[in-house]
């Protein structure tokens, strides 16, 4: 069986959130957080991944390597949470 081809999806920062808020992508697939707020954010998940700080209009990527249900945060501002599920 072939495998299907990787994509990327996006989650948008903006208002003090992120959109949406749970997503459901493939292992290999690409996640692009872009930050469409005043202030910069980070998209972080202990031990898995953490973008370090993304300043307005700006963008950081990932490729999801392990499957599970991967909460994430905002390390400035910790109320800002939202969770990849990776199949």
């Amino acid at each position: 069986m072939a495998q299907a081809a990787s994509q990327t999806h996006t989650v948008v920062i903006d208002n003090m959130r992120f959109t949406p808020d749970t997503l459901t992508v493939r292992r290999g697939d690409r996640v692009v957080w872009r930050n469409n707020d005043l202030v910069p954010h980070t998209a972080t998940a202990p031990k898995v991944f953490d973008s370090g700080s993304i300043g307005p209009g700006e963008s950081w990527s990932a490729v999801m390597r392990k499957t599970g249900t991967l909460p994430y945060v905002c390390s400035f501002h910790p109320g800002m949470k939202a969770t990849l599920q990776v199949q």
